[in-house]
């Protein structure tokens, strides 16, 4: 019996502005899942021919740093995902707005642009969707914060979903809530690596190899994610469950009680989201 071919969720056409690693990590997240076809897909940037022929090579997209077919390429995109520098967004910006159209959606992935920033350097309320995914994103395990602007329709709406679903969960907020998703998600990342490198330390100063503490380390923090996403089960109760009343854990757990760990953790939670409420009011005021 013929299997049917699949038929992709997303027949839009998308061009990535800018095709850095996160920008490869959402297109190949797509192309993996089905979710669009290669030939919808154009990457744009400034210089590198390599870059573009790698990208061409491994995912059968589109691309082009090519001037004077950047216009045409921009003008008749669907969709417009802003991947580039910060840096060089103002510019970039600028030169798109002539180019647009009422229904052209924009989705930016650059840190600390805000909704109002993009609409302001366009000159016009565009629809856009600003959104936070972290760098599991490269291996489909991301986790995306997603604001939409009031022109963003529901038809706008659910085409971001499924671009960002295709490398991972989604969770749509308020954008004032982006900086505390930063600190939690878009930044998480780095917390559970630094205490890796703690339990890694720690194990080979007790006398395993520094290959055996650390797969052991990386598969119990693996196994404790899973756990918590298979069963359901709050973690302060998974906790308590090999918590035995004057035992091993219980006294590995009195010692990071003793450091303050909980509160150190929301504290640098918290600094982290006040930092990324910085940088962004410096690339607001530097871009306007």
């Amino acid at each position: 019996m013929c299997q049917q071919p699949t038929i992709p969720l997303i027949n839009d056409k998308i061009v990535f502005y800018g095709a850095g690693s996160m920008a490869e990590a959402i297109v190949r997240g797509m192309i993996a899942r089905s979710v669009i076809s290669s030939e919808n897909i154009t990457m744009l940037n400034r210089s590198s021919s390599e870059r573009l022929a790698e990208l061409r090579s491994r995912y059968g997209v589109r691309g082009s740093n090519d001037p004077g077919q950047k216009a045409e390429i921009l003008a008749n995109a669907n969709v417009i995902v802003l991947a580039m520098k910060p840096k060089d967004a103002a510019e970039a910006l600028r030169g798109l707005a002539p180019l647009l159209s009422p229904g052209q959606l924009i989705v930016s992935v650059i840190a600390g642009l805000t909704i109002r920033t993009i609409q302001a350097l366009l000159g016009t309320t565009q629809p856009v969707v600003r959104t936070m995914p972290n760098t599991s994103s490269t291996i489909g395990l991301g986790a995306t914060g997603i604001a939409f602007s009031k022109e963003v329709d529901d038809s706008g709406r659910r085409l971001a979903l499924n671009i960002f679903e295709s490398v991972g969960i989604t969770s749509v907020i308020e954008e004032e809530r982006m900086e505390i998703l930063t600190g939690i998600s878009g930044s998480g990342p780095a917390y559970i690596y630094y205490m890796m490198e703690a339990m890694t330390a720690a194990g080979i100063r007790g006398g395993l190899t520094p290959e055996q503490s650390a797969e052991l380390t990386v598969q119990s923090v693996l196994g404790a994610a899973r756990m918590v996403q298979q069963t359901g089960e709050e973690p302060a109760a998974l906790r308590k469950k090999v918590t035995s009343p004057n035992g091993a854990t219980q006294a590995a757990i009195e010692t990071l009680e003793k450091g303050d760990f909980f509160e150190t953790v929301i504290a640098a939670v918290n600094s982290c989201a006040e930092r990324s409420r910085e940088m962004g009011a410096a690339v607001e005021k530097e871009l306007l």
